[in-house]
């Protein structure tokens, strides 16, 4: 059996951003507009109005105040509350790849190898634009490695589910080498028109580079992996493929995000908390002496509190990293983009932990010490 390690990781930020701000100017005309023309309904009681939205309800509920987009023209207007993004012809690369490319291309820049030196390429993401080929494969291509590629979706978990795949390849001798990419186009299935849930996201790709330990100059020794799901229907995206063979079933709420803030909050904070301190005492590694919590960047009152359950104590910002201010939820990238920019600080031998969860529900955690 071989030791992994974390070698490098990459990150793609999108050129366009939206702030709350602009989402709420967005989104309360928008109601103005569902309400006038559905006037008469409203009145008879057969449809509900919409009520508005604020920038202090945003930040209370969530602590984001930006994300960026891959299309911002579409997110504020009013008459289309959606990312605009024409599709491409199946010879130019795919929108999901090339921004996984660009996280990966950052990723190898940082590794100082060749990308020839990849064995595998895992594509870990929320949602994929399309079922096949895989979007790994394409990636794989684009970057000219050898070996081989396949989609992974665990929703927000996946990015850590594909550094456990990853750690695992590498401790049976399959590679020597893995890059686990998380292209995260969440715009494209949050629904804007809903007041509960049209700031949540953000999109950005992140990339990991998983590399056997005898091959490792630097990076982060991965001390333990750990996985959990649990079935729920509190976090649900109900678009696939199927959807066509069901009559009527064309433009249903449920074929984009929805989520029971609440229920998920109350079952996934103690749920996590749980795993992390469990997983932390079967490594011997004292939870409350973690430098640092790269959390999901889901939501800041979820964060908060199972950084007090895991340390014991109100955690300082250092040790909690909090990235969805500027990113919103960006699902599975979230935890990675808290580590990209949040960890050149650490001397080796100090510890910290890398953990994921989210629709399933799910959950990972990934405790890494620098080497």
């Amino acid at each position: 059996m071989h030791a992994a390690v974390i070698a490098a990781t990459g990150l793609f930020t999108p050129a366009e951003r939206v702030t709350n701000a602009e989402l709420v100017e967005a989104f309360n005309a928008y109601v103005e507009l569902f309400n006038a023309r559905h006037a008469g309904e409203i009145e008879a009681g057969s449809v509900q109005a919409l009520a508005p939205s604020s920038v202090e309800f945003i930040e209370k509920a969530s602590g984001i105040k930006s994300r960026y987009v891959m299309n911002r023209s579409g997110v504020v207007d009013p008459e289309v509350m959606h990312p605009l993004i024409p599709e491409r012809s199946n010879d130019e690369l795919s929108i999901m790849a090339e921004i996984g490319v660009a996280a990966a291309k950052d990723a190898i820049a940082r590794w100082g190898k060749d990308a020839s030196q990849i064995d595998a390429v895992i594509c870990a993401a929320s949602n994929m634009q399309r079922a096949y080929p895989a979007m790994a494969v394409e990636i794989q291509q684009a970057l000219g490695i050898e070996g081989f590629g396949f989609d992974m979706n665990v929703a927000c978990s996946s990015a850590t589910f594909g550094i456990k795949t990853a750690a695992d390849y590498i401790a049976t001798g399959t590679a020597r080498a893995v890059l686990v990419v998380n292209p995260e186009i969440t715009s494209g299935h949050l629904n804007f028109c809903d007041r509960d849930s049209h700031f949540i996201f953000g999109d950005v790709a992140t990339a990991v580079i998983v590399e056997r330990a005898d091959d490792a100059t630097g990076g982060w020794d991965i001390l333990g992996t750990r996985l959990k799901t649990v079935f729920s229907n509190n976090i649900r995206n109900n678009f696939g493929f199927l959807n066509r063979t069901a009559p009527g079933s064309e433009g249903a709420v449920d074929k984009l995000f929805v989520q029971e803030g609440r229920k998920v909050f109350r079952e996934v904070v103690p749920m996590v908390s749980e795993m992390i301190v469990a997983h932390a005492a079967d490594l011997g590694i004292d939870p409350a002496a973690l430098k640092r919590l790269w959390l999901h960047q889901a939501n800041i009152n979820m964060n908060d509190l199972i950084g007090r359950r895991v340390l014991g104590r109100d955690p300082t910002p250092q040790e909690n990293v909090i990235i969805l201010d500027e990113f919103a939820n960006t699902s599975s990238a979230g935890s990675i983009i808290a580590f990209h920019r949040a960890s050149d600080d650490f001397a080796a031998g100090e510890t910290g932990l890398i953990c994921s969860f989210g629709a399933g529900y799910s959950a990972g955690t990934v405790f890494v010490r620098r080497r």
